[in-house]
């Protein structure tokens, strides 16, 4: 059976890192700023998508892939790096040119993929799969206990930033005001690209 202290913990462990700063928040709030938050839904909904594939794999033995192979985790370092690279100079112009509408949110499957190059999300389902995986309990329960907690937790947290995102749309009509958070958000996407490739 499991405890009630083991879910709790597990609870608390995905709220942690769903919620604070990474690759996935920083895009859904660039994307919440300039798509609103109704086009992003579909960005929102695939990342708890994709992170309980990623859970379910590690659980069923991927994770002794990536301790036995540690190169591919430095390759899918590099690849989420350039692509965040990539999203930060696509924001740039992009909220505060209100004549035309450039470039699209990402669509469900796109962001469910986005996982698999995102390093935050293999630490998550690795410290997921190994730290809080109920050994005493039915494999496949247990597998299911640890995956599906998952997005129960992850849509509530990440929503945060992309309704922190959509308020500034709403909020912010001066177009000086609206390059100053391209700027930000295109350094922070650019904190986190150089944070992931040398921790």
């Amino acid at each position: 059976m499991i405890e009630f202290k083991l879910f709790f913990a597990l609870i608390s462990y995905y709220f942690v890192m769903f919620a604070t700063p990474g690759p996935n928040n920083a895009m859904l709030t660039a994307s919440g700023i300039k798509f609103g938050f109704k086009r992003t839904l579909p960005h929102m909904f695939g990342i708890p998508f994709g992170h309980v594939i990623q859970i379910t794999l590690v659980c069923f033995g991927l994770g002794a892939l990536f301790q036995k192979f540690p190169v591919i985790q430095f390759y899918l370092k590099w690849l989420c790096f350039f692509y965040l690279l990539y999203l930060g100079w696509k924001i740039l112009g992009s909220l505060s040119d209100s004549n035309k509408e450039t470039g699209r949110p990402l669509k469900f499957y796109e962001a469910a993929l986005f996982q698999f190059i995102n390093p935050k999300a293999w630490v998550v389902a690795l410290t997921a799969a190994t730290a809080f995986f109920p050994n005493g309990e039915n494999f496949i329960i247990a597998t299911m206990f640890v995956a599906g907690t998952a997005p129960f937790v992850c849509i509530p947290s990440i929503c945060i930033w992309v309704l922190f995102g959509s308020s500034i749309k709403l909020i912010i009509k001066n177009t000086k005001i609206k390059k100053i958070i391209e700027y930000l958000l295109a350094v922070l996407l650019l904190i986190t690209a150089v944070i992931i490739v040398i921790d």
